[in-house]
């Protein structure tokens, strides 16, 4: 099989997953290799997720670590066979690899929680209030890559929009809430988009107030994505150097003690409600 030249966080997730459990199992690489009846570099190739492997294959290698976890098995299964042709495909080579991984990994989630202290979620954000960020861009922006960017960013609505849609809880600070991006009419128009969304079902808005003082995470974009299993949740971490994902198991406990920390300051989303409603108001 031949190796994919750019795997996508999914396939480097599955990978990552598959390495935990052999090093769990206290197995060489080599030996794995060998009970599976494959070549040692093919077992790291597969770790790194430069190649996929079958369903069958995958389920021999989990009874070889002796991993008895059906929930996981059956989500790792799941995960075989190679890059989805997810919406998001035809971006690819059109906007950077981050966009599409931050896209794939918001669909497979079965929920998602995230804080923003200096940009709104993208998720949520209207047609100009993306064009008028990514206007921002040191260098410039080529016009029709601006273009594409917001686009697949608008795409990325579907997931909370269609139904039954994944849960979301939203932490904004008040910061990213007074921030006039594009203007006063784009920036109203967005506040007025966000107090939508927070009428949904699924999804959950909270406001952190200035009045909150320091939290944990302070200056961060993060976006903590829950998998199949808790074992492949996944947290991103977005700044302008691109995206970085976290995945162990003490990385993820101390991100959800860090959300649930900022949730504690955060206003209930009666009070966050009200607050964006206000905000909008003085506009």
């Amino acid at each position: 099989m031949a190796p994919k030249h750019q795997p996508t966080i999914r396939q480097r997730r599955l990978g990552a997953e598959l390495r935990r459990l052999r090093e769990s199992a206290g197995m060489s690489a080599p030996r794995a290799a060998e009970l599976l009846g494959t070549d040692r570099t093919n077992i790291s190739n597969i770790e790194a997720g430069r190649y996929g492997i079958s369903e069958d294959r995958l389920r021999r290698l989990l009874s070889i670590y002796e991993c008895d976890d059906e929930e996981l098995i059956d989500a790792l299964a799941s995960m075989t066979g190679g890059r989805r042709n997810g919406w998001w495909e035809e971006y690819r080579g059109k906007i950077p690899p981050d966009f599409l991984d931050t896209s794939e990994l918001e669909h497979y989630a079965t929920s998602l929680r995230s804080v923003q202290t200096a940009h709104l979620p993208g998720i949520f954000q209207t047609e100009d209030h993306a064009r008028a960020l990514f206007d921002l861009s040191i260098p410039t922006l080529p016009r029709l890559e601006v273009e594409l960017r917001v686009a697949h960013r608008l795409a990325r609505h579907a997931r909370i929009a269609d139904e039954p849609g994944i849960p979301y809880v939203g932490l904004i600070h008040e910061s990213a809430l007074r921030m006039q991006v594009g203007g006063r009419k784009v920036a109203k128009a967005q506040l007025a988009r966000l107090l939508e969304e927070g009428e949904r079902h699924n999804v959950t808005l909270r406001v952190i107030p200035f009045s909150a003082g320091g939290f944990p995470m302070a200056g961060d974009s993060v976006m903590y994505a829950a998998g199949p299993s808790p074992h492949l949740d996944t947290v991103l971490v977005d700044s302008p150097l691109g995206a970085a994902f976290f995945h162990s198991s003490t990385q993820l406990a101390n991100f959800r003690r860090r959300l649930d920390a900022i949730e504690e300051v955060a206003l209930n989303p009666k009070q966050s409600s009200d607050a964006i409603a206000e905000i909008a108001n003085d506009l």
